[in-house]
């Protein structure tokens, strides 16, 4: 990502933030004649003890000095999570913690961890790398979303496919949430990755052959874990409900493993053993 680009996805960020601050949570009034939600840029200033032109000027995406301590004035202000401060810090200052890989880098499962995948029997299981592309299942990822084996290794990315695949728009009764969950981590990759021109390459292919993505992208916060209750209408099984837990590997290989856990009082376990036992 080259210093404008970077500059350039800094300011989208910032102005997405402020507009989803109301001035009373701040403790300022809210006033008559706010043309746009959120903040003004001269409250943000204010809040985080900074003139309003050298802000505005970091809204803009100017290449202007920026220092550690006034980026936490930013994001105290800016009532940023963790993730987003860490996200901030990497755009405003190219600080991205991430070793570059070659883009044809392939990563191998260990055999523990196949046998952790492989004993997570009614646990639809994922494997993903810092790209998404999908380097591991289990039989029920496969039963539930799709037969990834089925999928060319270079069409499997996590991303494309929910975009590409209708089985997956149907799959989630609420799609755009279900997006957002993996954007919401994507996005966070792509601020701890920002020497990698692989990123910008992948999204402006994306918002070009997708003119839903675009929308989706901007609008996505930035997690590196969400815990989430999931709802699919599974074509065979019917309503399924997952929780979502997202797990990074430790290792040199920056890989996660997203676990869809049956939810208690909920017959889904059951229907999936069901789904499981026909094939």
């Amino acid at each position: 990502m080259d210093r404008e680009t970077r500059l350039q996805a800094l300011s989208v960020f910032l102005k997405s933030k402020r507009a989803k601050i109301t001035p009373e949570s701040v403790g300022l009034a809210a006033g008559t004649r706010r043309r746009t939600p959120g903040l003004r840029r001269e409250e943000v200033a204010q809040l985080a003890g900074v003139s309003t032109t050298w802000y505005t000027w970091l809204e803009q995406g100017r290449d202007i000095r920026m220092s550690t301590t006034v980026l936490d004035c930013i994001a105290s202000a800016l009532q940023l999570t963790v993730d987003e401060r860490k996200y901030l810090y990497s755009l405003a200052l190219e600080s991205g913690t991430g070793a570059l890989l070659p883009q044809e880098e392939q990563y191998e499962i260990t055999p523990s961890l196949q046998k952790i995948l492989h004993e997570l029997r009614t646990c639809p299981a994922i494997i993903t790398d810092r790209r998404y592309y999908i380097v591991g299942w289990n039989e029920a990822a496969s039963h539930v979303f799709l037969d990834f084996d089925q999928i060319p290794l270079e069409q499997r990315n996590m991303i494309r496919l929910l975009f590409t695949r209708k089985e997956l728009q149907r799959l989630a009764v609420n799609w755009e949430h279900f997006v957002r969950g993996f954007l919401a981590i994507f996005r966070a990759y792509y601020g701890q990755y920002v020497e990698d021109d692989w990123y910008e390459e992948f999204l402006a292919e994306m918002k070009e052959v997708h003119p839903d993505f675009d929308h989706l992208w901007q609008q996505s916060e930035v997690k590196s874990a969400p815990e989430v209750l999931i709802e699919f209408r599974h074509a065979k099984a019917g309503k399924m409900l997952f929780h979502l837990t997202s797990l990074q590997i430790q290792g040199s290989s920056d890989l996660r493993c997203s676990i869809y856990t049956p939810a208690p009082d909920s017959t889904t376990e059951h229907k999936l053993k069901k789904l499981m036992e026909r094939h």
